[in-house]
């Protein structure tokens, strides 16, 4: 009795240790990719044919005024020691004040970020509903027509450039048609109808029960989310059709189907099930890289998110905002990334 208490006692022990240890693993591994890409990031914004001071100042001010601005954002010091500052001023979310605006740079990346959000969380959920059952439906039917149009929808959406599909898109569904609204979030007649709250306007507006600024809204978003939904339907398509081409030549589909198990449930209830612990980092990838990569779909709708606030910092010389823009994009990339790496181990026992 008192041995197997000790046995249980020892085996509880060494979970506890490999928890921690993964854990401590997983502290490191985040703050070495964090110091890394703020790293990068600084030095960067160093090499850069781009005066901040004269940004600040003005290409006209007096030597003494430029040497004084220059002196006050530390860049007379040596560039080791500017890097010193910068990160500790950067893990405490300081990333100084946008030239632009002359607010902190987090408070303007709080007041952007949540329309990036709101994108790119649609523009994945419209690529995860209608990418996956089309990857089934292409492996399924390999070598069929249907899997050469899905296929042939993949490439297209890997091959033209987001910015011209937007542009057509402008063209044909809004000056043509008139199925959607234009560029912007919401119209101006809408945008005093509701207080901001979370900062995502199809949930502020709904939730204050503004139907008709939420209506507004759906029509602004509708087809920068498609767009951007189109392209992560094209990534998760075609890695959800190999996933279950994997699954589909494993020897238990075919052990169901000689006990009669109905197509659809070997399909959707085994195969598919094996599959999606994989396709859950897929979908998180596909996430992040919507998150970081709608610049230009914000630049062509006029979306006031994280993407074109950078492009604008940018072609102003901000670089502060640039930076700071970059470092937080970075940072949610690299979270998500690790976030999905976790949930991949835990629902795949054999990755423990």
């Amino acid at each position: 009795m008192v041995s197997a208490v000790t046995s249980r006692g020892g085996e509880h022990a060494s979970a506890l240790r490999s928890f921690l240890k993964r854990a401590a693993q997983f502290v490191v591994v985040l703050v070495t990719t964090l110091l890394g890409l703020i790293a990068v990031t600084f030095f960067i914004g160093r090499v850069v044919p781009i005066d901040p001071v004269i940004a600040i100042v003005g290409d006209r001010a007096p030597p003494q005024v430029y040497e004084r601005a220059r002196a006050e954002l530390g860049l007379d010091k040596p560039l080791i020691e500017q890097f010193a500052i910068y990160v500790k001023k950067a893990v405490t979310g300081d990333f100084g004040n946008s030239v632009l605006t002359t607010n902190p740079v987090m408070t303007d990346i709080a007041n952007v970020f949540p329309a990036t959000l709101e994108l790119a969380t649609l523009g994945t959920i419209i690529g995860t509903l209608i990418g996956i059952p089309l990857g089934v439906l292409a492996a399924v039917r390999r070598g069929t027509l249907i899997d050469q149009v899905v296929r042939f929808l993949g490439l297209v959406g890997y091959s033209i450039p987001i910015f011209w599909l937007g542009l057509m898109g402008l063209l044909f569904f809004y000056a043509k048609l008139g199925w959607v609204a234009g560029p912007g979030r919401i119209d101006v007649t809408y945008s005093y109808l509701y207080t901001p709250v979370t900062g995502i306007v199809l949930i502020d507006t709904l939730l204050q029960g503004q139907m008709d600024a939420f209506w507004d809204a759906v029509s602004h978003v509708l087809l920068p989310a498609c767009l951007l939904g189109y392209f992560s339907l094209a990534y998760i398509s075609r890695m959800t059709r190999s996933f279950m081409l994997n699954e589909l030549a494993q020897e238990y589909v075919i052990a169901a189907r000689v006990k009669g198990l109905s197509e659809f449930r070997v399909i959707w209830r085994h195969a598919l099930r094996n599959a999606a612990v994989p396709l859950i980092t897929v979908i998180a990838l596909s996430y992040a890289n919507l998150l970081e990569g709608s610049v230009l779909t914000e630049t062509v709708f006029a979306w006031p998110g994280l993407g074109q606030y950078i492009t604008n910092s940018l072609q102003n010389a901000d670089m502060n905002a640039v930076l700071g823009g970059t470092i937080v994009i970075g940072t949610v990339f690299v979270l998500l990334n690790l976030v999905s790496d976790l949930l991949y181990r835990l629902l795949d026992p054999r990755t423990r």
